[in-house]
């Protein structure tokens, strides 16, 4: 009895594999290799979510039981900023921390910072003021003035932030600061922006928790590529060590991610992503305000080490060949239960680290959008990267 059942498994096994192989024999050589470029994309999608991506969703928050706080100095590059240092500048001289201090460089502003400023000095002591009178035409962006600070700071740890960024409470600069050790130099915050109505406002968010997903998961792996300007920590030593913005100084943007890029390695970077270390922006309001905005920061990433180039681009042309080729195979009926099945999973596995990332990053109400947001994104992202090659050069204001 055992040997008949063995033998009927067998035969059914053999004829399921001679109807299989008898229709991958009847499909055209394109209906094959495009059977093997959707299989691939999606085997590739699988690896980048749960090995690469699911590092961060899957991420456990280190326990903290060292209570040195060293000295820090915050540094804001502003220029025709009044309006954004009225309102947030104090929020960031009252942190709760015993020993820090604020070096905000004024580049060249013709509004009224320079009284207000000088209005702040006399309330707070833990303010210095570095004054740029005139705009340099040769030096583009805000690396000159970031370096003015940075070189006026008086502190070894360095926490950058914009103008109008606003921390999420007081304990901003211990909640950043924290994740030192004696072997970091380097620690990637997250710049969240605030959650507004509109499709607009969607995208945004959608696209700051993407490329969050992407540095800080690449970060965890010791691949730390880059970093936003908006909420981001070093150590002064570090960069005076790595000459500053000195190999990117003609490019307009890059003071986050070139730096961070050209900066890190596998022993000096850490991550803050507890809700204390948030620091909040305001979304552009006008899509062709945030265009520019997104169009200026993809200008950079053709200068990243060819290495993450190759990673962040073999991401997004599988993404694009998921959907690409599925929806061919689709249309010519190619094996539409397999095609639908490896949909599906990666959908599942796509909601799952999507769900626990966004959790752990506040934006718990981007979950819903991030279901279909790639479609938008993954069309969206790579025009705005073929236009940024045929632009002039667009200035950071």
């Amino acid at each position: 009895m055992p040997i008949d059942c063995f033998n009927f498994l067998f035969l059914r096994s053999k004829r399921k594999s001679t109807v299989i192989n008898s229709f991958l024999q009847s499909l055209t050589v394109f209906e094959l290799v495009l059977l093997s470029l959707f299989s691939v994309a999606i085997l590739i999608q699988l690896f980048y979510y749960w090995v690469v991506f699911g590092r961060l969703a899957f991420y456990k928050f280190p326990v903290v039981n060292d209570l040195h706080k060293p000295p820090v100095s915050v540094v804001i590059a502003a220029r025709n900023e009044y309006y954004n240092l009225q309102e947030n500048l104090p929020l960031i001289l009252e942190q709760d921390y015993p020993d820090f201090e604020v070096v905000v460089v004024n580049h060249a502003s013709t509004d009224e910072s320079v009284l207000l400023l000088k209005e702040f000095q006399t309330k707070y002591t833990n303010l210095r003021v570095v004054q740029i009178a005139r705009d340099l035409n040769f030096f583009q962006g805000k690396k000159f003035p970031l370096s003015l600070g940075i070189k006026a700071a008086t502190n070894d740890i360095l926490l950058m932030t914009d103008a109008d960024c606003k921390p999420i409470g007081k304990n901003w600069i211990t909640s950043m600061v924290e994740n030192y050790t004696p072997d970091t130099e380097i620690v990637l915050g997250y710049g969240p922006y605030k959650e507004e109505k509109g499709l607009l406002n969607l995208l945004i968010r959608y696209d700051t928790f993407l490329v969050a997903l992407q540095y800080f998961s690449f970060a965890l792996m010791g691949m730390a590529y880059m970093g936003v300007g908006r909420n981001l920590s070093y150590t002064r030593t570090m960069f005076f060590r790595n000459k500053g913005f000195t190999s990117h100084y003609q490019i307009a943007s890059g003071d986050d991610d070139l730096f961070i890029n050209q900066a890190a390695n596998k022993r000096n970077v850490k991550i803050a992503i507890q809700k204390d270390s948030f620091s909040y922006s305001i979304p552009k309001q006008t899509f062709s305000e945030w265009i520019r905005q997104k169009r200026r920061h993809l200008t950079t990433g053709k200068n990243y080490k060819l290495k993450f180039k190759i990673l962040l681009g073999t991401f997004s042309f599988s993404q694009f060949l998921v959907y690409v080729s599925g929806v061919i195979l689709l249309v010519f009926n190619i094996l539409p239960l397999f095609v639908v099945g490896l949909f599906f999973l990666r959908f599942i596995t796509q909601s799952i680290v999507n769900k626990k990332t966004i959790g752990k990053l506040q934006e718990k109400h981007l979950y819903i959008f991030s279901l279909v947001g790639e479609l938008f994104y993954m069309l969206l992202i790579p025009l705005l990267a073929l236009t940024t090659v045929f632009s002039k050069t667009i200035k950071w204001k």
